[in-house]
């Protein structure tokens, strides 16, 4: 076996699928009753909003879930939260023991397919255990490689095409990789996403099942910086997603869904009722339920313009504030221009060379290593001082800054799940 990707029906890939999915007994549509139905929930149902959870933890997720919750996503590091807890060593030594008796698979081989191999097990116990849809999550590693990329959306979607959505983050590969796996009819939650202007863009490119807005972000990106409280600024860019996606789909027919993530508080809720999709941690979910007694009626949001809690002395457009919720005419332009191309023709750096040769080279960025090494020791949240010149200048967008940020983080988190995996077979002498 050499480094090329491991197809689907390949004797590795249809042993994999065997093996992830013995024992797996589902309840399609008949565990609802289970659950208990909670008018406060139902209130959202209502508004036109599909409430879903944030985690991978089973007991988090019992704690909240009702009849009106329908997906639980994952991610790299709520995976990689359980996966230190040992939860899986019995799992990863096993599957070892598969992956090594393919005698010429490579190390980045078997770490890719021990990460596929935890992740759909994982989404296959919160299908059992809660009849959900499950976003799962592939490995960091192939944010920039489109064929691998569609080739393990093929055989996650195998896994469980009844309830596996696959999520692809955003970059100029998982663009590109979306769009194909969308015509092959892969629902596909593309993630990471920051901004209006980023997801009207995934949309009309690779038309998504779902987009995403990681709303709590933005407002720690203010408050962090002391740039102001940071109050509403991710609410205003969700919001302002939801409009554009929403236009779309009127306009084009497109069946792409914005989600809310990232949550930080229970207001948050509140504040976007009435949108596509709400995805929160539980622990936002049961403060929220703590206080539904005191809660005014819950109206629709949709249309609302949050003005951003930034103090009076900062300029927004100096820190790409802008970038967020504007839907600026050089990415509509750029968008439309691309639509006269054999897009499908395209890889990643052709698509970045388009966004730059028609003046968006601060949406698809080309970060140096140093930058990605900046964003890796920062975690999360961008430290303005590192960034101020070239937001000012507008080199890079504040939303390209985040979604650089996410994708680190996500790697560090990746990594460790990694590191964890080598650890365990190598104290066991399971390890080559």
């Amino acid at each position: 076996m050499t480094t090329a990707t491991i197809r689907a029906g390949s004797k590795l890939s249809e042993q994999v699928h065997d093996f992830v999915r013995r024992g797996f007994a589902p309840h399609y549509g008949r565990r609802k009753t289970e659950f208990a139905s909670e008018d406060l929930w139902r209130r959202f149902v209502d508004l036109g909003t599909e409430l879903w959870l944030d985690s991978g933890n089973f007991e988090e997720v019992r704690s909240v879930w009702t009849r009106e919750f329908s997906a639980v996503t994952t991610n790299n590091t709520l995976l990689n939260k359980e996966v230190q807890t040992g939860t899986y060593d019995d799992l990863i030594a096993e599957a070892a023991d598969l992956l090594w008796s393919f005698e010429d698979l490579t190390e980045r081989e078997f770490i890719l397919e021990m990460a596929f191999i935890l992740n759909a097990t994982h989404g296959l116990r919160l299908v059992e255990q809660f009849d959900a849809f499950v976003s799962v999550e592939e490995h960091t590693d192939l944010a920039y490689d489109v064929e691998r990329a569609v080739e393990y959306a093929r055989r996650y979607y195998a896994i469980c095409p009844e309830r596996f959505y696959v999520k692809i983050p955003f970059t100029a590969a998982g663009l590109l990789a979306t769009r194909r796996a969308r015509q092959e009819g892969i629902p596909i939650n593309h993630t990471l996403g920051f901004s209006a202007r980023q997801n009207y863009v995934i949309t009309r490119l690779s038309q998504p099942s779902f987009v995403n807005v990681f709303l709590g972000r933005l407002s720690s990106f203010i408050s962090e910086n002391n740039l102001g409280s940071g109050d509403y600024v991710g609410e205003r860019a969700t919001l302002a997603s939801q409009q554009a996606i929403r236009a779309l789909r009127e306009a084009k027919g497109f069946e792409t869904r914005q989600i809310g993530a990232s949550f930080r508080s229970w207001e948050q809720y509140v504040n976007l009722a009435g949108m596509d999709v709400i995805t929160a941690p539980p622990t936002v979910a049961r403060e929220l339920r703590e206080r539904k007694a005191q809660l005014p009626p819950l109206e629709n949001q949709l249309g609302q313009d949050f003005a951003p809690g930034v103090n009076g002395d900062i300029d927004p457009e100096e820190i790409g504030l802008d970038t967020l919720w504007y839907l600026n005419e050089e990415v509509v332009r750029c968008v439309d221009a691309l639509g006269e191309e054999d897009l499908d023709s395209f890889d990643p750096e052709t698509l970045v060379d388009f966004f730059e040769k028609r003046g968006c080279s601060d949406f698809l960025v080309r970060w140096t290593d140093a930058e990605v090494a900046t964003s890796t020791e920062e975690g999360k949240i961008p430290k303005l001082s590192n960034w101020a010149d070239s937001l000012a200048k507008r080199t890079i967008g504040l939303d390209s800054l985040m979604n650089l940020a996410g994708l680190t983080t996500f790697t560090a988190d990746q990594n460790q799940m990694d590191d964890h995996v080598r650890d365990l077979l190598k104290k066991t002498g399971s390890w080559r």
